[in-house]
């Protein structure tokens, strides 16, 4: 399978609207759509996916305004909150924290997120 993270999608990873993104499916699995292991793994790669669909349409950590997590073990939310407290700053992004019964791949983390940019870079 392809690593590119826009390949392969019925639908946009990230797709940008004037100077809002939105940033969908970002799931806890590697580049070969695996899941990863362990909580914390799992929340970083999920976080990790996220960063690289904004990225791909001109957006930062800095720019999330709202941030959702869907987790398969409601459990993880202090480790949710820790990680939500390192990535981002003061004031931080609104977020909701849901529980599903299951995420595509077996992953057991997905996120979305919603992102307000500047004017999009000369081309």
């Amino acid at each position: 399978m392809s690593t590119d993270v826009n390949a392969q999608h019925p639908y946009s990873p990230a797709f940008r609207a004037g100077d809002t993104i939105y940033v969908s499916g970002a799931l806890s699995v590697d580049r070969d759509y695996r899941p990863v292991a362990g909580r914390d793994a799992a929340l970083d790669a999920a976080m990790d996916r996220m960063t690289e669909r904004l990225a791909t349409a001109g957006g930062r950590v800095d720019d999330v305004v709202k941030l959702t997590y869907y987790v398969t073990d409601v459990s993880l939310r202090e480790e949710a909150n820790r990680q939500f407290e390192r990535v981002f700053a003061q004031p931080r992004p609104a977020r909701t924290f849901l529980a599903v019964s299951a995420l595509p791949y077996g992953a057991t983390v997905e996120i979305d997120a919603i992102a307000v940019v500047g004017e999009p870079p000369a081309e």
